[in-house]
């Protein structure tokens, strides 16, 4: 039997070939809906599989994006990636995802990889170690949106949420329940890295507004490699303790509540928490945490439209897309 071609779907389903082409391609935005279904049910029938290398010489695109992030294992980064890939299975496009177990170095390298793959763009959460390499591929007019991390020396498309607002109302949340002595968890970051500052700077603006100052010892510092800068038994046991606690980051929530645990903490009555991003099954914990949720799956779904769309129309336009967060109270916090 000869191998079925571009030209025999496109007769099967009383379409120029060119209209197939694309439809292979994912160049919908002038084809009816009626039309797409005979090229669909045209290339089912014949069994048509298409050439995707073939098709590449021929026109540089591959229908594949990279994906490239810091913890694949990660709930926020698995939900981002689903909200990717669902957008891109709509569209056509395969993706490829590399995990970089934040390691410039590995990342570096994936960027390279996916560039030797001719993939037609990439989204990245990156480290913020490789910005000059990132922006000489988006300086060239290689497709290239960031994910959740913006830096200030990045000129790139993003997708991200809204971190000031989200760490303002979170601290907002705890002086309206009496709390004035309120310390700060974040990272341990340097530099370029806008969106952690920017949640800092949510904290320090809903404590000026309510006339609370903020103390240095009311700000600690969380690294991957040394932890907290202060033992939380410490900060508990200074004598004039926060009431309540804020973590910025998944990492610390987790550290703060395996300490809680090993000091026998009680949550609410000795100390509240509220925590940014959601925690897995958090729904079976004795005392669910208060947190400002992101929207993950929407951020996916975000970064792979503006992707797509740059790549279909060969707009480079640099876009930046903010999404909200949502304060959901649970029992972790008390009024005093």
């Amino acid at each position: 039997m000869s191998k079925i071609r571009m030209v025999d779907v496109a007769q099967h389903a009383g379409v120029s070939k060119s209209t197939v082409s694309h439809y292979l391609n994912g160049r919908f935005a002038r084809m009816s809906s009626e039309t797409k279904q005979r090229i669909e049910d045209s290339i089912e029938a014949l069994n048509y599989t298409p050439n995707h290398i073939a098709r590449s010489l021929n026109n540089q695109n591959t229908m594949t994006i990279g994906v490239i992030v810091r913890d694949i294992c990660g709930h926020f980064t698995s939900r981002m990636i689903r909200g990717i890939d669902d957008f891109c299975k709509r569209n056509k496009y395969d993706v490829l995802i590399y995990n970089t177990d934040f390691d410039p170095e590995i990342e570096k390298q994936s960027i390279k990889k996916l560039r030797q793959l001719r993939v037609d763009g990439i989204i990245i959460a990156t480290s913020g170690s490789n910005n000059a390499i990132i922006q000489k591929e988006i300086d060239s007019g290689f497709p290239v949106v960031l994910m959740h991390l913006e830096y200030d020396d990045l000129n790139a498309s993003i997708v991200l949420a809204d971190n000031k607002k989200g760490a303002f109302e979170a601290t907002e949340h705890l002086i309206n329940l009496g709390h004035k002595r309120i310390c700060a968890y974040t990272l341990d970051y340097a530099g370029s890295r806008r969106s952690r500052r920017e949640r800092l700077e949510g904290f320090t603006k809903a404590m000026a507004k309510h006339g609370l100052p903020v103390e240095p010892e009311l700000i600690q510092h969380w690294s991957r490699d040394n932890g907290l800068e202060t033992p939380t038994d410490t900060i508990l046991n200074s004598e004039n303790p926060p009431t309540a606690f804020l973590s910025l980051y998944l990492a610390i929530t987790e550290t703060l509540l395996g300490d809680f645990r090993r000091l026998d903490v009680n949550i609410p009555q000795d100390i509240s928490l509220v925590a940014f991003d959601e925690i897995p099954m958090v729904e079976h914990f004795k005392v669910p945490v208060t947190v400002v949720a992101q929207n993950p799956y929407a951020m996916g779904l975000e970064a792979a439209r503006i992707l797509l769309d740059g790549i279909m129309s060969d707009d480079q336009t640099v876009k930046k897309v903010v999404l909200p967060c949502e304060l959901i109270k649970r029992e972790s916090c008390a009024a005093l």
